[in-house]
């Protein structure tokens, strides 16, 4: 056999070796984004569930603050009905803001903010919102994996070839990013 012909076969099965494993490292990479994604709609799930016992109980304090825990109410609504990814990201910093204005209602009473049965849900909805912020840590790193994999030479070809589509980051609203004013 002619040692071209070797050379060439190598080259071959090196390029196709190398193809193999970028589709797959692509392919790991998309899985990762999406196994995060589903971390944090288990916590948002988790979170949803706890929002009508504190307006409930909420309720039972500031019965005429219908107007917040309506919002509340219908954040929450959004949030679990959202369809797609980019819809739940926005729905629920809707929520959080709403959640906000809430427990700044609370402050304002102060049998509430004794209540045990309050005190645990709060308690409960802040160990929820940290582990939502955890996921989303989670997920933004492994969304800025993937979407450098599928943007830097030469897995791009590779990406454009099967389909790979970027991901969208879970953003901070713009709530959220403004700085809070502390009054005494």
């Amino acid at each position: 056999m002619n040692i071209g012909i070797i050379i060439a076969i190598v080259v071959v099965v090196l390029i196709i070796l190398y193809l193999i494993s970028a589709y797959n490292g692509l392919v790991r990479l998309r899985n990762m984004v999406k196994d995060g994604w589903a971390q944090i709609d288990v916590y948002i799930k988790k979170r949803a569930d706890l929002i009508p016992n504190l307006v409930e109980t909420v309720k039972g304090y500031a019965s005429h603050e219908k107007e917040t825990l309506d919002a509340v109410i219908t954040a929450r609504n959004k949030a679990v009905n959202a369809g797609s990814p980019e819809a739940e990201m926005q729905a629920n910093n809707e929520l959080s803001q709403t959640l906000g204005r809430l427990f700044a209602i609370a402050e304002s009473y102060p049998d509430l903010k004794a209540n045990t049965n309050f005190l645990d849900l709060q308690n409960n909805l802040n160990d929820v919102e940290q582990k939502i912020a955890y996921a989303r840590q989670f997920y933004n790193d492994a969304v800025m994996k993937y979407k450098n994999k599928i943007e830097m030479f030469p897995t791009n070809i590779i990406a454009g070839m099967f389909g790979f589509k970027p991901e969208a980051f879970f953003e901070a609203s713009e709530a959220d990013k403004e700085v809070p004013q502390v009054k005494f």
